[in-house]
């Protein structure tokens, strides 16, 4: 369930109510406010008229006016008029794109005569209907994706379905005259499609809009995205009825944010409190509602709290949900799939997982990373097509691994920062358990203090190595390892696992 804060006109002095302008006026632009913005005649011919407020005189584009629609009148002074428009009859049905300017800003109007119309449908019947027949739909405006072709998403109570272009009568991506903000009431008509799982509507075409009498105006902290410590932070509204805004707070966000306080007049404002993030990055979005007696209106605002980056190893960060959780984590570079632009796999003791890329292009070159070195990296859980990924990652820190013989790696110095990676014969297994070895290059003996599954192995993790993978006397093996001494005896301190080869018998 959501959270619900209602504050009713009723008791303006209590501290919580959010009173609001007294503006009734119908929808759309503020300069120009038309009735509808769709006008539909008879296949037979007729008369349609609209209801027109605006704030100065407004002209029709009389260009735009086709030989078998009159348009009356096509100009205005400020004030409330009726325009009407009225055709003859037709055989065949017929379109027209008008547009109404104000104070250089425009309304568009289609009319449409006589064409065969789509039985109005719900979000939930689109879902369940087959692709590619024509709905219309109606619904409100909850997030736009792309201002250039009209992508937004549109919720009806009964579901949520994506509007993947939005045209005008002609056919033409003109989202600047629709005039649609989040909160408005659209309508749609267009075909349907299913792609990845989601629903759409394909280059649907613009029908009506009924704009919203209420809306999130901004948010007082920059990309209203909170900082990790929490803190306070207000959302300005605008509303166009005196009955008053509800608040709804997701349930999933009741344990961090909260109201603080309502300041009302004309312009309302809601202050809230968030708590300091110790999580991963999180988001939620707040919803205003409020109605003028015979519809709900409704606006929201998505507002995201930077997290604590969460270490974990590559196991639990496979199992984790795709998300804005800031991961960390660490393990050896297996294999590296684009160099330029840092697409590699990474293993630790837990699992292995593909990072889809490490910073911008030429980062990973720039940092000298390659095969077999070890890196620490912070970045989202992804997913492609199904598979896991790490996406927007970036290198924390890393260990470079320098590939050498066994008669080099007993010639340097001992220091646990620095990493090497050597293989040879595996000739004795001091203890199976740990993985204490000794490995051969048939001149030179090196005894590996613990050959571990992978990186960050700790405990019971680091048990078994050499039975899990199969490893026996006689199979070439590479552990990767810093260089230590001890009572006199040179020894890779701590090895971990990086490949083996099979010997032949």
């Amino acid at each position: 369930m959501k959270l619900k804060y209602f504050f009713p006109s009723l008791i303006a002095a209590v501290a919580m109510l959010v009173s609001c302008s007294d503006d009734n006026d119908p929808t759309y632009l503020d300069q120009i406010r038309v009735s509808s913005s769709y006008v539909s005649i008879d296949m037979n011919g007729g008369s349609t008229s609209i209801d027109v407020d605006a704030k100065s005189s407004w002209s029709i584009n009389t260009d735009e006016i086709p030989e078998w629609l009159t348009v009356s009148p096509a100009s205005g002074s400020a004030g409330s008029s009726t325009i009407t428009f009225s055709a003859a009859s037709t055989l065949d049905g017929r379109t027209a794109e008008l547009h109404i300017t104000c104070d250089g800003r425009t309304q568009n109007i289609n009319v449409i005569q006589g064409l065969a119309t789509v039985s109005p449908a719900t979000c939930a019947e689109v879902i369940a209907g087959p692709d590619s027949k024509q709905y219309r739909v109606t619904g409100t405006v909850t997030r736009i994706a792309n201002t250039t072709y009209g992508n937004f998403y549109m919720n009806d109570g009964t579901g949520e379905i994506y509007i993947y272009g939005t045209v005008n009568a002609s056919g033409s991506y003109a989202w600047a005259s629709f005039g649609i903000d989040v909160g408005d009431e659209v309508t749609v008509e267009g075909p349907k499609t299913t792609y990845n799982g989601t629903v759409e509507l394909v280059d649907a075409t613009f029908i009506s809009v009924n704009k919203s009498l209420i809306k999130v105006e901004g948010v007082d902290v920059e990309n209203s995205q909170l900082p990790l410590e929490g803190g306070d932070f207000t959302v300005s509204l605008t509303c166009k009825t005196s009955n008053g805004v509800s608040v709804e707070i997701p349930e999933d966000a009741q344990n961090w944010l909260s109201i603080v306080a309502i300041n009302g007049g004309a312009e309302p404002t809601v202050k809230f409190h968030a708590a300091a993030n110790n999580g991963g990055d999180r988001e939620t979005t707040i919803v205003f509602n409020t109605t003028d007696g015979k519809k709900n209106y409704s606006a929201e605002t998505t507002i995201s709290q930077k997290g604590a980056i969460i270490e974990v190893s590559i196991a639990d960060f496979l199992a984790a949900e795709v998300g804005n959780t800031i991961y960390r984590i660490s393990g050896i570079i297996t294999q590296v799939a684009n160099a330029d632009y840092g697409n590699v796999y990474i293993k630790d003791y837990s699992g292995e997982t593909y990072v889809y890329g490490i910073g911008a292009k030429g980062d990973f070159a720039a940092l000298g990373l390659k095969e077999g070195d070890v890196v620490t990296l912070i970045g989202k859980r992804g997913e492609y097509k199904g598979d896991p990924q790490m996406t927007e990652a970036a290198a924390e820190k890393f260990y470079p691994v320098t590939e050498v013989s066994i008669e080099e790696f007993l010639t340097k110095e001992d220091n646990p920062s620095v990493y090497y990676r050597v293989s040879g014969t595996l000739t004795e297994v001091a203890n199976a358990t740990y993985g204490n070895l000794y490995l051969s290059d048939g001149a030179n003996s090196l005894y590996v203090y613990g050959c571990y599954p992978g990186w960050g192995a700790t405990g019971d993790a680091r048990k078994d190595c050499l039975a899990t993978n199969g490893i026996e006397v006689g199979d070439v093996l590479t552990v990767v390892g810093p260089k230590s001494t001890y009572n006199g005896v040179p020894q890779v301190n701590g090895g971990i696992y990086f490949s083996h080869e099979k010997v032949t018998k």
